[in-house]
């Protein structure tokens, strides 16, 4: 079981099970996450910045590599709706993605 902290989302804490995606626990947990493709892999509304734990990320998947090659994915971030984890990971929504109907801190 992976666990996911989003630093400036009130330093939200959650689960992430086995075969589970971030976005998947995400929507679980009742966290809003900008998802514009409805997590279909098609864009990058959905990245996350990674602060902690890049160990614990499953490897990038195939649109994740097409948006790292065109320069769309930098290689500190990875979409929700493609990554899965298998341990601690820490993590900030990027401010581009940012819901204006939630509070974040800095």
């Amino acid at each position: 079981m992976g666990e996911l902290t989003v630093q400036n989302l009130a330093d939200k804490t959650l689960n992430v099970a086995p075969g589970q995606t971030v976005l998947a626990a995400l929507q679980a947990a009742g966290v809003g996450w900008m998802h514009a493709c409805g997590g279909k892999g098609r864009c990058t509304s959905c990245r996350m910045i990674i602060k902690a734990g890049e160990e614990n990320l499953a490897p990038l998947t195939a649109p994740e590599i097409r948006f790292r090659e065109n320069g769309r994915l930098k290689p500190n971030a990875r979409l929700t709706c493609q990554t899965q984890i298998t341990g601690p990971v820490t993590c900030r929504v990027p401010e581009q993605t940012k819901l204006p109907h939630l509070s974040y801190s800095d």
